[in-house]
């Protein structure tokens, strides 16, 4: 944290409590240990990346059979600016291409498709990846975009995009993940994936990311 005066706010409960593996994860977008269909994993994911991005940070202590405590930290803010800046939201830009997804996560990819499609797009989703490589190889100019997770059963994100741009070296990707050491944004873009993306991901950020992929492939030289 930042040097300075902070509000502490702490949230405690005498719940579960959780031991340390746990506690190493809690953050970490669709993380949950709640059965499938029952959460999504993204509450305090979201609630992380909202106390980061107003400088604070945020910490938790528990042990199995003593609940938890969370402390959310926020820097005092001393001096107001009279002025306002207001940051107009982004535009979902709408488009009509053919779209591969992949998630190995059900109520993600339902979601994605959803969006997806509402923009315009033509979407073929698939939860596993050695199908999703099966039906990109047999027609490979059926798609224009390839958007993947990174983490899955079989093979991960990056390995699956390897193996497609082998077969459609023009092929272009987006790589979505969220908390992964065997990956960065640095490895994917060197490796030929257009844009690496964190979860959870946000609508507007989607069609953005997807409408500046597309359009930065129309504009190379052949």
């Amino acid at each position: 944290m930042k040097i300075g005066k902070h509000i502490e706010l702490m949230v405690k409960d005498s719940g579960h409590g959780m031991g340390p593996q746990i506690m190493e994860r809690i953050f970490e977008p669709y993380y949950t240990t709640k059965e499938q269909g029952k959460g999504t994993g993204l509450g305090l994911s979201v609630i992380h990346g909202i106390v980061k991005s107003h400088g604070g940070d945020i910490t938790v202590s528990s042990r199995p059979g003593n609940g938890a405590t969370f402390k959310v930290y926020l820097p005092i803010i001393d001096d107001i600016e009279e002025e306002i800046h207001v940051i107009e939201p982004l535009i979902a830009i709408n488009g009509k291409e053919r779209i591969l997804l992949i998630d190995d996560e059900e109520q993600i990819i339902d979601i994605e498709q959803q969006i997806l499609e509402r923009l315009g797009y033509k979407v073929t989703s698939k939860t596993d990846s050695e199908e999703a490589l099966e039906e990109f190889a047999a027609q490979p100019d059926r798609f224009d975009l390839v958007i993947t997770d990174m983490t899955m059963p079989k093979m991960t994100g990056d390995q699956l995009a390897r193996r497609m741009m082998d077969i459609k070296p023009q092929i272009p990707v987006i790589l979505c993940t969220g908390f992964n050491e065997a990956i960065s944004e640095e490895k994917a873009l060197a490796m030929g994936i257009d844009k690496f993306v964190m979860k959870p991901i946000v609508k507007d950020e989607l069609a953005s990311t997807i409408r500046t992929v597309l359009d930065n492939r129309l504009t190379l030289p052949n």
